[in-house]
């Protein structure tokens, strides 16, 4: 298990790394997870891999990676009064725009679905 959690650190430290080398606008622990993800498609562990193990184990205790949010939100709450507006506006018009393409893109694949059936039931 101690192999699987130095493999999610290195990930998010090299994550961090490539984020300040690069100058890119992306979180260093989203260039991690991206890492990880490659590694974990490269390598394939088994179920039972330190890797897995210290994931599940750090899921079991998801709820604990919400403090530190929960604490940037109390101690930002006055810029958050102040920006109330711009922030509600760039929340409700990103949820909108994601339920949008999500919903075009399921109708795309109904469209591709359903012509691939109609193309196996000429032949």
């Amino acid at each position: 298990m101690i192999r699987g959690l130095t493999v999610l650190l290195l990930c998010q430290l090299l994550g961090e790394v490539l984020v300040d080398l690069t100058g890119l606008v992306v979180p260093g622990p989203v260039v991690g997870m991206v890492l990880l993800f490659g590694w974990l498609q490269w390598r394939r562990p088994a179920s039972g891999s330190g890797t897995v193990r210290a994931a599940n184990g750090l899921l079991k205790h998801l709820q604990l990676f919400f403090v530190p949010a929960g604490v940037g939100v109390i101690a930002h709450a006055a810029v958050l009064r102040q920006e109330a507006l711009p922030i509600t506006v760039a929340l409700v018009g990103s949820w909108l725009a994601g339920l949008l393409v999500v919903g075009w893109i399921v109708q795309l694949a109904g469209r591709e679905h359903a012509h691939a059936s109609d193309q196996d039931g000429v032949a």
